[in-house]
């Protein structure tokens, strides 16, 4: 049986499972069964993604760098990337706003205080970590590490970027030091390969994995949350649809010259654990694997754009920052100017860019919006509970982005060698 059949086994048993169990999520036994077997298979699962997805950014950053580097391919493939995803991006906004603009989700939605308050501690940590964020110049001068190891430590608290960055001028340096291949260049290459392997190991238990990370979402909230934001959900995946299958087959076909159908048939696998996961980063061992092996990327191309990408090009959590955003001023009437819902644009797009790839990192950033634009804050707890679905939606989006931007860096590359 191929992997992808089993993700997708999985998938659905997970989610069966949990719809028919979810009317008894009251009882203890039933709960602690949940607690102490089924979720520890889908933690341990991430967690052997996890430990290796900072040697593998890492290493996978350097090595595309370095080769980059050498053949003086570097700067263009590092602008082709830019323009691509700020063009992908920008659609994906424009598109959540048209939506949200047209269908008028928030209008006439009654909020409920106690749904509200039962979320009061999720949006206090949400409050927290917005709180944290730092004005731009900081921002800016703290994406050079003073540390390394310091920010591959706190790699998933917000310094992955500055990790990045690292790695990048760490690669282009080694390029322009190293001439032939020398012991530190093997030494990566050997990083890289091990790395790989672990996510192999991770693989023989991912059918599980996904059945438990599923489970415990549907167990939970089970289909009563989603009827109650039912127009709100619709319009977020419908928007994400769009984007898959409008902006990115058409960016494939003017571009690459490659046929949609058959890209997303190649990527079926990665897009199942993408939405599994919820992260972009726990998915980006897979992603690479898929580019080099099934779509027959350059390997140098697709381990630079790939792995800036995790962390860079969210444009289906940019989506979906701007039609929450719009969403929750109308919930609460708050009529948005013209230039205010340009500056969602703007900021949902900026946002989209410089979030977090993991499960949830859109939340803060979200905070700060509503901040800015004069709308409660505490709104975000309507759409906690449907969070972790639409998560896993704009996570697949995402990485599916990320493919697309690699093969169109790739396929427009080589037209320019022949």
């Amino acid at each position: 049986m191929k992997q992808h059949t089993k993700l997708l086994i999985g998938l659905v048993c997970g989610i069966v499972f949990g719809l028919l169990l979810h009317p008894y999520a009251g009882s203890e036994n039933l709960n602690a069964f949940n607690t102490h077997f089924i979720q520890p298979v889908g933690q341990v699962f991430l967690r052997l993604i996890f430990m290796v997805v900072v040697p593998l950014i890492f290493s996978a950053l350097v090595l595309g760098v370095m080769e980059l580097g050498e053949g003086h391919g570097l700067g263009r493939v590092a602008w082709r990337t830019l323009m691509f995803t700020l063009i992908a991006s920008s659609f994906s906004v424009l598109i959540g706003v048209s939506l949200v603009n047209i269908v008028e989700p928030g209008k006439g939605f009654y909020v409920n205080q106690e749904t509200i308050m039962e979320q009061a501690k999720g949006v206090e940590a949400v409050q927290k970590n917005a709180a944290e964020a730092k004005p731009f110049s900081t921002a800016l001068v703290e994406l050079i590490p003073r540390n390394p190891v310091d920010s591959a430590a706190r790699a998933f608290s917000g310094e992955i970027i500055a990790l990045m960055v690292f790695a990048l001028i760490f690669g282009l340096a080694l390029s322009q030091t190293s001439g032939k291949k020398g012991a530190l260049h093997e030494a990566i290459e050997q990083l890289y390969a091990v790395s790989m392997k672990v996510i192999e190991y991770a693989m023989y238990i991912a059918p599980f994995g996904v059945f438990a990370l599923v489970f415990g979402t549907v167990f939970k909230f089970g289909q009563d949350i989603l009827k109650s934001l039912a127009i709100y959900v619709v319009l977020v995946v419908g928007g994400l649809l769009i984007q898959q299958f409008g902006v990115y087959s058409l960016l494939l076909t003017v571009f690459a010259r490659r046929s949609p159908l058959k890209f997303f048939a190649a990527c079926r696998e990665v897009y199942l654990y993408a939405f599994s996961t919820a992260s972009s980063n726990a998915t980006l061992p897979k992603s690479l694997d898929t580019a080099e092996r099934v779509l027959g990327l350059s390997p140098k191309i697709s381990r630079f754009v790939l792995t800036v990408g995790s962390t860079a090009n969210q444009n289906g959590t940019a989506l979906f920052e701007g039609i929450t955003v719009l969403f929750l001023a109308q919930v609460y009437n708050i009529d948005l100017t013209l230039a205010q819902q340009v500056q969602v644009v703007l900021m949902s797009i900026l946002a989209g860019i410089g979030t977090a790839g993991i499960p949830g990192g859109s939340l803060p950033l979200i905070m700060i919006l509503l901040q800015t634009l004069g709308i409660p804050p505490e709104g975000l707890g309507l759409i906690l509970g449907v969070d972790r679905f639409l998560d896993m939606c704009r996570t697949t989006i995402n990485v599916s982005g990320d493919l697309v931007i690699a093969a169109l860096v790739d396929d427009t590359k080589r037209g320019e060698k022949t």
